[in-house]
């Protein structure tokens, strides 16, 4: 599918008086050129327009869907450190209690043993050789018993870090948490709107709306192609590379739903991550992460298996699959597929494993 910015959007006479999608005005207007008594459906300058409303709005969405997808992925990761620190804490109570124990029995210890100086004690032995050797063995309990009071302050130090710790990751969880529900509301709001859009249309007229989006793809396509782009690329695919094709192009058919990453479903990023996952790589979980972290080639020398990153924002990946097509899930409503790699503005080319 291709995507442009929306132009204002006739309605037809005949459009029901339920308000469509932002953008469209609420008085009917004819479109240039088209001949008296048409009817009440949309002339194709008019679904052109409602074409590409319906572009930005799922691109909209597909742009909070990522939004959503980082902040679970952050929340996940962080609710796995918030459980390694509370065990953490746990253990470092019961190190902190056990240690407490030990200095406590070394001051009762030394207070029975105390109260009298070394050198009365010296006098009135009986054996001063024994007294000097349990003189030296006391000094050395002495020392161990400033030791343990070291290692109790350092368990009480760390015990505090780590409580800080969890509770700096609990606020930023919680950060998160809210971010994603925002993301949420902002897709199911944008995925909303587009299809009672869609639902408006009159059955010929989304026929003719997939015939246009069709003939924008191919534009689109031909034009990639007309670069001489196929020429350039030659590279045969790495065994991973190869494995995780096998995987995305095994999953055609299967429902795009936004948030999802297999095995029934998937969202774009979530069906590149799940094929290099199978192939033995794990990669970020969404397209703008695959795009900052992952390793840039050029578009020429791009390989089977390398993702490409659509649009200014990364809000869209597919993966080359080789003669010029890709493997991807485009948006609610369709499914995995194959369509030419050239059909969206590419923004680069990013290849896991480098």
């Amino acid at each position: 599918m291709a995507f442009a910015d929306p132009n204002p959007v006739p309605t037809r006479s005949s459009a029901p008086t339920t308000p469509m999608a932002p953008g469209f005005p609420a008085t009917p207007t004819a479109p240039a050129g088209v001949p008296d008594g048409y009817g009440d459906g949309y002339a194709d300058a008019e679904l052109e327009a409602v074409r590409e409303q319906l572009d930005l709005l799922y691109r909209e969405a597909a742009a909070a869907t990522d939004q959503y997808n980082a902040a679970e992925e952050k929340a996940e990761r962080q609710s796995a450190e918030i459980v390694e620190l509370a065990g953490k804490i746990v253990e470092g109570q019961e190190k902190l209690d056990g240690l407490r124990e030990r200095a406590a029995a070394a001051a009762r210890a030394q207070y029975r043993t105390g109260g009298m100086p070394d050198e009365a004690k010296l006098m009135l032995s009986e054996n001063p050789a024994e007294f000097l050797d349990g003189s030296g063995r006391l000094r050395q309990g002495q020392r161990a018993t400033k030791g343990l009071i070291g290692e109790v302050t350092r368990a009480q130090d760390a015990l505090k870090t780590y409580a800080a710790d969890a509770s700096a990751q609990w606020k930023r969880l919680e950060a998160n948490r809210a971010a994603k529900a925002t993301a949420r509301k902002k897709v199911e709001k944008r995925i909303a709107a587009a299809e009672k859009l869609e639902s408006a249309l009159a059955k010929e007229e989304k026929e003719r709306l997939a015939r246009l989006e069709r003939e924008a793809a191919d534009r689109a396509q031909t034009a990639w192609l007309g670069s001489g782009i196929l020429d350039e690329l030659r590279g045969r695919a790495t065994a991973q590379g190869r494995k995780a094709v096998r995987y995305a192009t095994d999953q055609i058919g299967k429902p795009y739903v936004w948030g999802a990453e297999g095995p029934k479903s998937f969202d774009c990023s979530g069906l590149t991550s799940r094929a290099w996952a199978a192939a033995g790589q794990g990669i970020p979980r969404t397209s703008q992460e695959q795009w900052r972290q992952l390793a840039h080639v050029p578009v020429e020398d791009m390989l089977p298996g390398d993702l490409i990153i659509y649009f200014d924002d990364a809000s869209h990946v597919g993966m080359y699959v080789g003669d010029g097509q890709v493997v991807h899930a485009p948006r609610p409503g369709r499914t995995v597929t194959l369509a030419g790699a050239g059909t969206m503005p590419i923004l680069g080319v990013v290849r896991p494993g480098v």
